[in-house]
């Protein structure tokens, strides 16, 4: 099997549905809904291209960290 399309859309029969994030010959990273990052050898990897477009994922969220706070981390 050769490199997956990074963004593409797949269905791999255990973990769901997913979208490559990184592929070359020799490995392949999935990001699926349900289970996350995962990473397959290429050769190996059992997927199925998915219909239409991947759903959008929220952004993480950023935790503000103040000044204060980072000083009183430090003196304990």
């Amino acid at each position: 099997m050769r490199a997956l399309a990074e963004g593409q859309h797949v269905k791999h029969f255990q973990y769901g549905f997913g979208v490559v994030t990184e592929s070359d010959a020799e490995r392949t990273t999935i990001d699926f809904d349900l289970y996350g990052i995962k990473k397959f050898v290429t050769s190996l990897t059992m997927v199925d291209p998915a219909e239409g477009t991947p759903p959008k994922r929220p952004r993480g969220k950023r935790s503000k960290r103040t000044a204060a706070t980072s000083t009183m981390a430090g003196l304990k």
